[in-house]
């Protein structure tokens, strides 16, 4: 990779101060060396970034690549039928090829939007196909196979797993893929939902989780159907159901916590569990709108995420920063969600999620060299005078404004050009595996 100058960008770093500065940028190998203006350093290659914005990339903290190829496959339903419905059916005729195409064509999407890093959660079977496109493309990422071992229900057969079966194949995935590339993709247990798991998986699930020091990434709280069903089986809420079966630790990050009540937040707080935030997922399954500002005054770290595909159908995390930054408006008041405490949740808050803000999410020096390159010379990020960077970012850009993607200091997004994704490829392999798909499943 050698050593790369970005000469003049405007740099919003996300550092403690949230300093914006007017300079130059060193990247030597995969971290960033220098910061500074007029760096009189060599270079293998020199980047002119003048009038452009250098922001660190985006990191998502709740993602399905194995749904992607399901996009508009399951608009204008709820949660728990949508997944019977629609998605179970589908993750269980996925296959080998399929679940790649499905990452890849994700992963592009994902790049071309300046997410650098993402926490993922896969499906039943063939999760080495994903970690094979994710290793491929470049993408700095934290995942594991999905676990359903409980029996019954509309649950597809071929997703109704041996809990001592889901448990060592989540193990031997962790063996081969947690620390690729020097650690640029690590292994999560990810358990679907307390619907689907039974209790002793759960709770093996946190005794590896302590014994090898990952993550555990899972769903909670996102529907009341779902609530429901949790009380009925097991006489409690789910987020006090996981702290009584040992779950709920620094490690544990819980997708969307829409239906949160006080025990379950003082919970959340006491024991340093992590959440996302899936605007746009929660809005088009009509789940709700999880109260983000009332968890960050209690100081819980909350990341953003665009779920799958088939309930947000982008995976674009400038839709979920402006979606972020609005709705909560209405409850909150006009300043709660302000453009800078958005875009620190789209960066550093996400970094803080994953336990890797003393690696990314910010640009210092030291840290590695995760950055988005944005070119905001246009009709609607303008004008540019006196204006607020942050304001420009969060509520006026886009994904085509993304000009270029480095992580760990390898450019994989170069004016415009992927570099590690086909997309002349990846497009039509992707519209042949979903056709697949859609002839397995029964009408």
């Amino acid at each position: 990779m050698g050593r790369v100058l970005i000469r003049q960008a405007e740099i919003v770093t996300m550092n403690g101060d949230n300093e914006v500065l007017t300079g130059d940028v060193l990247i030597e190998g995969d971290r960033i060396t220098q910061i500074g203006q007029g760096l009189d350093a060599e270079a293998d290659k020199i980047v002119e970034a003048r009038g452009q914005v250098l922001l660190p990339g985006f990191v998502q903290t709740h993602v399905h690549l194995c749904q992607t190829l399901f996009r508009g496959r399951a608009d204008d339903m709820e949660l728990m039928d949508w997944l019977r419905k629609r998605i179970w059916p589908l993750e269980a005729a996925h296959d080998e090829e399929s679940v790649y195409y499905s990452a890849m064509l994700g992963i592009g999407e994902l790049i071309q939007s300046g997410t650098t890093t993402l926490l993922d959660m896969e499906t039943v079977n063939h999760t080495d196909s994903a970690f094979r496109a994710m290793a491929e493309s470049g993408i700095r990422a934290v995942s594991g196979k999905v676990m359903m071992d409980k029996k019954g229900g509309d649950v597809p057969a071929v997703l109704q797993e041996n809990t001592e079966q889901s448990l060592a194949e989540s193990v031997r995935l962790l063996d081969k893929w947690d620390g690729y590339d020097g650690g640029r993709l690590k292994y999560a247990f990810c358990p679907r939902f307390v619907v689907s798991c039974t209790e002793e998986l759960l709770r093996q699930v946190a005794e590896l989780s302590r014994q090898y020091g990952v993550l555990v990434h899972t769903h909670a709280a996102e529907n009341q159907e779902e609530i429901a069903i949790v009380q009925r089986e097991t006489g409690m809420r789910n987020i006090e159901y996981l702290e009584h079966i040992g779950l709920a630790s620094p490690r544990l990050v819980l997708a969307h916590c829409i239906w949160l009540n006080d025990m379950e937040r003082e919970i959340i707080k006491r024991t340093g569990t992590k959440v996302t935030h899936c605007p746009a997922s929660n809005l088009k399954l009509a789940s709700g709108i999880a109260g983000v500002p009332g968890l960050m005054e209690q100081g819980i770290p909350v990341g953003i995420g665009t779920d799958g595909a088939p309930c947000s159908n982008t995976l674009d995390m400038f839709q979920e920063m402006r979606l972020t930054a609005l709705i909560h408006k209405v409850s909150h008041g006009p300043t709660a969600m302000n453009a800078r405490k958005v875009l620190r949740m789209a960066t550093m808050g996400g970094a803080e999620v994953l336990g890797m803000e003393r690696e990314i999410g910010s640009l210092e020096v030291g840290k590695k060299a995760d950055m988005i390159l944005l070119n905001l010379d246009q009709f609607h990020t303008f004008p540019s005078y006196d204006a607020d960077l942050f304001s420009r970012v969060v509520y006026a850009a886009g994904r085509g404004d993304v000009d270029s993607v480095w992580i760990d200091g390898r450019e994989v997004m170069e004016r415009k050009r992927l570099r590690t994704v086909d997309k002349q490829l990846i497009l039509p392999e992707a519209d042949r595996a979903i056709a697949r798909l859609l002839r397995a499943i029964p009408s």
